[in-house]
């Protein structure tokens, strides 16, 4: 199966059942136990993006692309404290979740602007470029082809995550254990650190800050890269 199946997987998958299960994940409602461990993992990747830009300084004067933004769980709080956002996801129904969420948090503000568009077809130039807990749905190859197309975009720095290829986690992955649940849908594909990072260099990227959150059920590698 081609490349542009599993785009295509990914988008029916989120518009469909998957939106479902997700939506529980990224909320606040009552979950399995996988669930849970899967939503304090993601938690913890965001968590430790906004410390970081919290820890700059400055994030009232930047402008950040959040592609993949799923439920506006990054891009909510990020403009909240005071970030102009442009975020935008494939999945139309995580859009709109999105919008009903920052429109519940930051009423009609414009500091969020969400859209539906796919991560290739984004354009325009951010001073910093976030993707979380996107390439695990792509094979090395395209998401070698996604990281360069995101560093296009970005002024100074990108920062992204990605569940890390080792021999752990590809044997959890075997044995069907990495993203366990009936209604698992999509592929779960695990990416070398030293090709993730070569793409970003290659790119004009390099590493700054890095960061790793593992739970039991979820693992994500998580880079800050800048331009030299």
């Amino acid at each position: 199966m081609n490349v542009a199946d599993d785009k295509t997987i990914v988008q029916e998958y989120f518009n469909s059942t998957g939106f479902d299960r997700w939506r529980r994940i990224y909320g606040d409602g009552e979950v399995n136990k996988v669930q849970l461990d899967i939503r304090n993992g993601h938690q913890r990747t965001v968590d430790t993006v906004i410390d970081w830009l919290k820890k700059d300084g400055n994030l009232p004067e930047l402008s950040i692309c959040d592609a993949g933004c799923g439920v506006g769980s990054l891009s909510i709080p990020l403009a909240a404290d005071g970030a102009q956002v442009y975020a935008s996801d494939i999945s139309e129904k995580m859009v709109t979740e999105a919008k009903e969420r920052a429109l519940q948090t930051l009423g009609n503000s414009e500091k969020a602007i969400f859209t539906v568009q796919d991560l290739e077809a984004l354009s325009g130039s951010y001073h910093t470029v976030i993707c979380l807990d996107v390439l695990i749905h792509y094979p090395q190859a395209k998401a070698d082809e996604m990281i360069a197309h995101l560093c296009s975009l970005a002024q100074s720095r990108i920062i992204m995550s990605f569940a890390p290829k080792t021999c752990a986690l590809s044997i959890l992955k075997k044995i069907g254990s990495f993203f366990p649940g009936p209604s698992k849908a999509t592929r779960a594909y695990l990416h070398r650190e030293a090709d993730v990072v070569k793409i970003l260099e290659n790119n004009g990227f390099f590493v700054q800050r890095q960061a790793m959150t593992k739970t039991r059920f979820y693992y994500s590698r998580l880079l800050e890269a800048t331009r030299k």
